[in-house]
């Protein structure tokens, strides 16, 4: 089983992508996903985007993400 986090491209350069986790950027690989494009969200395991996800898809994960968080706190 593996986890992926949706975020949302906000930079492409060659075969990588600055991306935004809700406030949180990080460069990631492109390398094994074709047809993305700046503004599209992606789901990013380990460091690489291995699918694109709709904007209420991506939205309303991070939304249940940031409610879990408050519930561990």
């Amino acid at each position: 089983m593996c986890l992926a986090t949706p975020a949302k491209i906000t930079e492409i350069k060659g075969k990588g992508a600055l991306v935004d986790f809700g406030g949180i950027r990080k460069r990631i690989s492109l390398g094994i996903l074709d047809g993305v494009k700046k503004g599209d969200y992606v789901l990013v395991h380990t460091g690489f985007a291995i699918g694109k996800v709709t904007a209420p898809e991506a939205e309303d994960t991070l939304k249940t993400l940031e409610e879990l968080k408050k519930v561990l706190r």
